[in-house]
């Protein structure tokens, strides 16, 4: 049993840590810009295709600094010479605009790499045990990214509350104009921003990308998860979709480890009852079947009683 609570717990704050990684680019563009990308799924599997492309050549290192670097550059370009001419439409526009660039990148990988999974690798230097506990080996490539994932919250937090850089963006988002009579291109913040919330996403892909599968629809299995991560979380909260992700990602992993259904718990009560010939069908549903479902309850329940999420400061 104490095997079981620790490495599911440790297996949760990783597969949270990494929902983190991506929630933190998205949050950080909406907090600064109000724009809720919808394409920011397809960001992160680009980081994961080009660092897969790059380790080919250079190997993994270089491609998780190289590849967040030309994502960034990539969703500067979008900012400057499509959102940003959407943006003048309102939301509804940006949202389909997102949208739509979510299907044009899904196609353009698809044309470059195939549908197919690529061979992306855990790199060498990583592939090794980090600790042995319970006679169980834990991989030090997962270690890198709970770690990684972890400092790069901590440097988030530093700049957004205590720099210069992140008062000035924040006061971008709220007062633009007050911004811009101080000398400070406004437009290029918001560029520069969203750049780096997209390169970010890229990180947490070159980080999954070994780990995970990479493919041309892991976009689409990871997107949905990541705007549940950023409701619960609150709209615009770091803190908050860090908090999220913690819980999201330990829910999934102990409804996984500990797969019993209602049979199990009430089966003799429900046996003398004739309930169970009832309910036969759901009496045997496990918690792991569920598991899939349970971050979306846990969207609707927050949606219902809380809107503006666990610690943000808009209404979701």
């Amino acid at each position: 049993m104490a095997e079981i609570l620790f490495f599911s717990a440790v297996n949760g704050i990783t597969y949270g840590m990494l929902l983190f990684l991506m929630a933190s680019g998205l949050t950080v563009i909406f907090s600064m810009m109000g724009v809720l990308n919808l394409a920011h799924a397809s960001f992160y599997m680009l980081g994961a295709f080009f660092g897969f492309e790059i380790s080919r050549h250079l190997g993994f290192w270089p491609g998780l600094v190289l590849a967040p670097l030309i994502v960034a550059v990539i969703g500067m370009g979008v900012e400057r010479y499509g959102l940003r001419t959407v943006h003048k439409h309102g939301h509804v526009a940006e949202l389909l605009f997102t949208f739509g660039l979510t299907f044009v990148i899904q196609k353009l990988v698809e044309m470059v790499w195939g549908k197919l999974p690529v061979d992306y690798l855990v790199p060498p230097s990583l592939d090794f045990p980090a600790f042995t506990i319970f006679a169980t080996e834990y991989p030090a490539f997962k270690l890198f990214g709970l770690l990684a994932s972890i400092a790069i919250f901590l440097a988030l937090m530093l700049v957004i509350k205590r720099t210069r850089i992140g008062l000035i963006v924040q006061a971008a988002l709220t007062h633009p104009e007050m911004v811009g009579m101080l000398g400070h291109n406004v437009d290029r913040i918001f560029m520069l921003v969203f750049g780096v919330g997209v390169g970010l996403a890229a990180v947490a892909g070159v980080i999954a990308g070994p780990a995970l599968v990479t493919q041309s629809n892991m976009a689409g299995l990871l997107g949905p998860i990541l705007f549940v991560v950023v409701v619960v979380g609150g709209l615009g909260s770091l803190g908050g979709a860090f908090v999220a992700s913690l819980l999201i990602g330990l829910v999934q992993t102990f409804a996984v480890a500990f797969n019993i259904s209602l049979a199990d718990v009430f089966g003799p009560v429900a046996a003398d009852s004739g309930l169970a010939l009832y309910l036969d069908d759901i009496w045997s549903v496990t918690v792991a079947q569920v598991a899939p479902v349970l971050p979306y309850l846990l969207l609707v329940l927050i949606l219902i009683f809380r809107p503006r999420g666990l610690m943000g400061n808009r209404e979701s």
